[in-house]
């Protein structure tokens, strides 16, 4: 029990005086950024699906 309360002692003092917290305005930047990383690499993948679905409808149709 007393290494399980050193832990959280420990802890505690690390994320209070050894981390250094970004400012609200860098987790702003950072999270607009990462939406933006989000969105463009979801529209590349919808590009590459619907272009490799019109492949294959294609491709089927020419069997038919």
């Amino acid at each position: 029990m007393a290494n399980v309360v050193e832990f959280l002692k420990e802890s505690y003092t690390e994320m209070t005086q050894k981390v250094t917290w970004p400012t609200w305005i860098e987790l702003q930047n950072s999270a607009v950024l990462v939406l933006i990383a989000s969105i463009i690499i979801s529209l590349v993948i919808l590009a590459m699906d619907e272009t490799a679905g019109n492949a294959l409808k294609m491709f089927y149709k020419s069997l038919a």
